[in-house]
């Protein structure tokens, strides 16, 4: 049985910085996370994605930004256990007993929920015929954005994640854009900035089309999408990408007795606590008055989190906020010189 000051669910950039402030404040943790590696949704949905709001990092990609978090951890031994998922939390005294699919328990005075939306798979394209071409060349988001270059790819959505790589691809690549809609339900900015390619012939824009089926034999070699009036097209294509978004399963999470409300956990806006004492919820997964689904949002939700976790880990002590820039503590923790 392992016994720690904290127990974190999910290794994706809101857990992982969390998991540096329970460190940072002298902390004992653990990391837990369903994926076969560290960085939640950035590795597994976006690493090639160009991300924009990380403060002080002009540009970065998911796989950049797990880098910086992992490389930001160095300093600390932190035990992860990946391909591993929480099955059991059950109250014993003044901790919760925590029990995974690998038989690994864990009893802590915290647990803290950073699993983004929750075990997630994506939304799919309804004919039968694209389970063939599935990872080799359709897929449901960019692993690498190099095999696209110089071809024809093909784009489902009118989400942030469509438009964006619309935006981006259409530097190396020929971009069909579809949707099935007129208005897209992404950023303004990038929903212009969409229009303006479409104009200069950079991006080929279909609106109030659907995919009726995809044709190729060994390879995909084109598309035929249905307009709202019933037109048939047919798009010769190398690739297809399909961002029709998640489908959310919070999993065992649902049985904790948490307040759950479409699939997000409410918490408070102190500790980010939920209505269970000692358990807590950070990142995309956590709701409140005013929640934004951002990166930099989890951050700010994890450091409260981890001083909040300290009352109930060190009842005897009193929680002191210090400086990086001044603490001696704190710069011993991160093995640093005064």
């Amino acid at each position: 049985m392992n016994k720690i000051d904290a127990l974190i669910i999910g290794a994706g950039p809101a857990g992982l910085f969390t998991a540096h402030q329970l460190k940072l404040i002298g902390l004992d943790c653990e990391v837990v996370d369903n994926l076969d590696k560290i960085g939640g949704q950035c590795i597994e949905l976006y690493p090639d994605k160009p991300i924009y709001d990380i403060p002080a990092v002009p540009e970065c990609t998911g796989e950049e930004l797990t880098k910086n978090l992992i490389n930001q951890l160095k300093p600390f031994d932190i035990k992860f256990h990946l391909n591993e998922r929480v099955e059991e939390v059950k109250k014993e005294s003044d901790k919760w007993f925590v029990k995974t699919s690998n038989g690994n328990i864990f009893l802590t005075p915290n647990v803290i929920i950073a699993g983004g939306v929750g075990s997630f798979e994506p939304r799919k394209f309804s004919p039968k015929e694209c389970e063939k071409f599935e990872n080799k060349s359709l897929f449901y988001s960019v692993k690498n954005k190099n095999i696209f270059k110089g071809k024809t790819v093909s784009i489902f959505g009118g989400g942030d994640s469509a438009l964006d790589w619309a935006v981006e691809l259409s530097k190396d690549c020929k971009v069909n854009l579809i949707h099935r809609r007129d208005e897209f339900r992404g950023a303004q900015a990038t929903a212009d900035k969409v229009h303006q390619l479409a104009k200069a012939a950079k991006i080929n824009l279909f609106t109030k089309y659907q995919m009726i089926s995809v044709k190729g034999v060994q390879q995909l070699e084109s598309i035929e999408i249905k307009h709202d009036n019933n037109e048939i097209k047919n798009l010769k294509t190398d690739y297809v990408l399909g961002f029709f978004g998640l489908i959310m399963q919070l999993g065992p999470i649902a049985n904790w007795g948490l307040n759950i409300d479409k699939k997000t956990i409410e918490v408070d806006t102190e500790k980010f606590e939920t209505n269970q004492k000692g358990i807590y919820a950070v990142g995309d997964i956590c709701k409140y008055p005013g929640k934004l689904k951002l990166i930099l949002s989890g951050f700010h939700e994890g450091a409260l989190a981890a001083r909040a976790c300290f009352k109930l880990a060190r009842p005897n002590e009193k929680y002191r906020f210090e400086f990086t820039t001044t603490s001696k503590n704190l710069l011993k923790r991160l093995g640093k010189k005064e």
